[in-house]
């Protein structure tokens, strides 16, 4: 692949994954919290982003978004999410970059920084970036924006590529004028669909 000036990351589903057991466990704590049960489907949807914006899925199934994050946080322990985390093989490709590295990721960032901390992976990324309301979300190009100008290859003309798992990294990176890598951890017969990208692999090892 050609090279690039800089490269934007997501994170989990990326990099990371979590052990499942972890993932129904929340779900659980989190239906009996909303008096709504989630299938081991509905529970994958929503933790792996597989049909994009979750909420709107929350919506088309009836659960408010609101109520239904907030309860979801609430019933994350960071500790417990960090040490139930676990890095790609493939992921260590990052240390060998020679070029500025940025994280954006919808993952919080109470959530967030332990799990960068217990795998000891904080010091790959340049700059980084938990979305919130205030920031936006991608595909919204404003967070993928924010790190770029934190890395100063914001307006220079660098170019640059954001790899992620799912269709709003692709479209994030697309409307910030970046090329997109599609790595597909799941496969696109559990996923529904097929996400298109300038590169689509399912390990990083197939770009190098």
């Amino acid at each position: 692949m050609d090279p690039y000036d800089f490269w934007l990351l997501d994170l989990d589903g990326t990099l990371v994954d979590v052990e499942w057991s972890y993932t129904r466990e929340v779900f659980d704590r989190v239906g009996d919290r909303l008096g709504r049960e989630f299938s081991d489907r509905e529970a994958d949807v929503l933790w792996s982003g597989l049909t994009g914006s979750r909420d709107r899925q929350l919506r088309q199934w009836g659960i408010d978004p609101q109520e239904f994050w907030d309860a979801f946080h609430d019933e994350e322990d960071p500790l417990v999410r960090a040490e139930q985390t676990y890095l790609h093989d493939d992921a260590d490709f990052v240390t060998d970059l020679d070029v500025p590295v940025g994280l954006v990721t919808h993952c919080q960032e109470f959530l967030c920084e332990p799990v960068l901390e217990y795998l000891d992976i904080r010091d790959w990324f340049d700059a980084r970036l938990c979305c919130t309301e205030q920031t936006g979300w991608k595909p919204d190009p404003e967070p993928v924006q924010c790190v770029m100008d934190d890395l100063g290859v914001g307006h220079n003309g660098h170019r640059g590529v954001l790899a992620g798992d799912g269709s709003n990294d692709i479209g994030a990176a697309w409307n910030a004028g970046l090329d997109a890598i599609h790595v597909e951890r799941v496969g696109h017969e559990r996923r529904g669909q097929c996400v298109r990208g300038d590169y689509r692999v399912q390990s990083f090892d197939d770009l190098f």
